[in-house]
This record gives structure tokens, C-alpha cells and sequence, in this order.
């Protein structure tokens, strides 16, 4: 390579020994870096940078829908004609591989990389899929939990990607420290809440975890806002508050929808059916499709 600077989504042909790119951070190994611990971390640098966007979503709380708006963004891209991958970092809870229908599925390797699975030209990682028995617990202090993380990032044969998705669990821990740590260069993070009040105290600690980390808040998305009748297509709240649109004003961040509660994405969620591929002219979907167009716009 003869460029002088390292270029968004550009992919990295050769070596590290030969490049010439003196803005990389792999070129040089930093003080008191060992040899296996440098040449991991130009690995990851390389495969990272055939990834165009990077965003993770988060939420301070879990049961808010968080997975299904990830899977549903990543559908949603991957049908716009996006090459897409869906990284799932939840160790403790992976939930990806029952919603796209892939329980059981193990990854697969071609001798150097772990190969991603592919549904629809969706690419895949779960660390479910690198579980024996998919009903074991994983009981992992932090450092197993940052090298299984950098694992999937570094080893994983993604390709060249216009988007990776990275699902992240709930809360402000180790999972998503690693994510931000080990990427560096995110284009930044998708928030989760639903409208009640409890839900929102804990999302106020992500976005403040955001600004210590100095990592861009894409927007806030509140999930389950109500429900709209199928029959007469009236929309009523289920939960009382409004939570999503009064954080975001008052963090100065995107507000980027509204997502209704809809039995189809429980349905979707639970056979593996993702809920944009066939469910695509409902109002929910419409919603969806309004929260990504703001995201891919931003």
C-alpha cells in the first residue's frame, strides 16, 4: 500500500511488514507489547477496516426490545441492498440465534478464520454459536469476556462490509467497554428504552457511559410505545410516559422513533422469522423503516 493514511471501509491487502500507512495504529508495537499481543492487534486492525459502519446498540435495561431492533435494523440494511454483518456480544444471554431461527448452528472455520453464518447474504457471529450445549451457563470474569469479544472481532471473516451491527447486552459493563475498547473507530450507538420511567433511569446511564467513552449517540429509539389494533388501526398506550423523546431532548441527541408493541414481533421473534422480512407493510414496519432511514441519513 502506498497511501499515507488509512481510509474508512478500505480494505487491507498484504502484510503489516510492507505497509506503508503511517497513520495505522497496528504499525508500530506499542511499549510493552508482546509479539503475540501485537500481531493480534494487527490483525484486528485489518479486518475492521473492511468495515465501512460500525454501530453498536445499547440499552441500560434489559427486556426493552433491544435484540429485536438489532436484528431488525441489520434485516432492514441487508434488504436496502447493504452487505451487512450482525454481531451478537451478549455472552451471557445470546438471543440472536433463536430469533433468526439458527438455535443449535455451530460456527465453522476454513483453517485461519471463523467463517460467519449466512442467512439471506446476512452475516451472522453469535457466541452461541461457539457453545456445545446451547443451555450452558458461561460463568466468565471480565478479561475472558474482553478476550472472547476481541476474538469475534479479530478472527471472524467478515469481509468487506457496508455495516456491522453489534448487538451489545444490557447495562455498562464489560461486554460493551470491550466493544467500544477494541473498535476504536464506531460510527456510534443506537439507544433502547421503552416509555415507562424505571426504564429511562437506566438508559440515562448509557448515554452518560457514551460521553465518558466520547462515543457519538446515534439516536434513542423507544420500543413498545404503544399498541395499534389490527382491526380498526387505533393506537392506545399501554405503558404510561414518554420517556424516549424527553431524554433525548434533554441530551441534545436524536430522538428516532416510536416502535409499537405488535404480537407479530413476538411471533417473528420467538419461530425465527424475522419481522421485516415478512411482515414489511404493517405500521411497525413503517416505523421501522422511518428509526433506520435516520440512522443511515444521520
Amino acid at each position: 500500500m502506498s497511501e499515507t493514511e488509512v481510509k474508512e471501509g478500505q480494505s487491507c491487502e498484504g502484510s503489516c511488514d510492507s505497509c506503508a500507512v503511517s497513520s495505522c495504529d497496528a504499525s508500530e508495537q506499542r511499549p510493552g507489547e508482546d509479539e503475540t499481543a501485537f500481531a493480534n492487534r494487527q490483525k484486528l486492525t485489518k479486518r475492521l477496516l473492511g468495515i465501512k459502519h460500525k454501530i453498536v446498540v445499547l440499552s441500560g435495561k434489559g427486556g426493552v426490545g433491544k435484540s429485536t431492533i438489532a436484528v431488525n435494523l441489520a434485516i432492514s440494511l441487508s434488504l436496502a441492498g447493504k452487505k451487512v454483518g450482525l454481531l451478537d456480544v451478549d455472552i451471557h444471554g445470546p438471543s440472536i440465534p433463536t430469533m433468526l431461527h439458527l438455535e443449535g448452528a455451530r460456527a465453522d472455520t476454513d483453517g485461519e478464520s471463523i467463517l460467519p453464518l449466512e442467512m439471506g447474504g446476512l452475516k451472522v457471529m453469535s457466541v452461541g454459536f461457539l457453545l456445545e450445549n446451547r443451555d450452558s451457563a458461561i460463568i466468565w470474569r471480565g478479561p475472558m469476556k474482553m478476550g472472547v469479544i476481541e476474538q469475534l472481532l479479530r478472527d471472524v471473516k467478515w469481509g468487506d462490509l457496508d455495516y456491522l451491527i453489534i448487538d451489545s447486552p444490557p447495562g455498562t459493563g464489560d461486554e460493551p467497554l470491550s466493544v467500544v475498547q477494541l473498535i476504536g473507530e464506531l460510527d456510534g450507538a443506537v439507544m433502547v428504552t421503552t416509555p415507562q420511567a424505571v426504564a429511562a433511569a437506566d438508559v440515562r446511564k448509557s448515554l452518560d457511559f457514551c460521553r465518558q467513552l466520547k462515543l457519538k449517540v446515534l439516536g434513542i429509539v423507544e420500543n413498545m410505545s404503544g399498541f395499534i389494533c389490527p382491526d380498526c388501526g387505533k393506537e392506545t398506550a399501554i405503558f404510561q410516559g414518554n420517556n424516549g423523546e424527553t431524554m433525548a431532548s434533554e441530551a441534545d441527541v436524536p430522538f428516532l422513533g416510536k416502535i409499537p408493541i405488535d404480537p407479530a414481533v413476538g411471533v417473528s421473534c420467538d419461530s425465527g422469522t424475522p419481522f421485516m422480512y415478512h411482515y414489511s407493510k404493517t405500521e411497525t414496519a413503517k416505523r421501522f423503516e422511518s428509526v433506520i432511514n435516520k440512522i443511515i441519513n444521520d
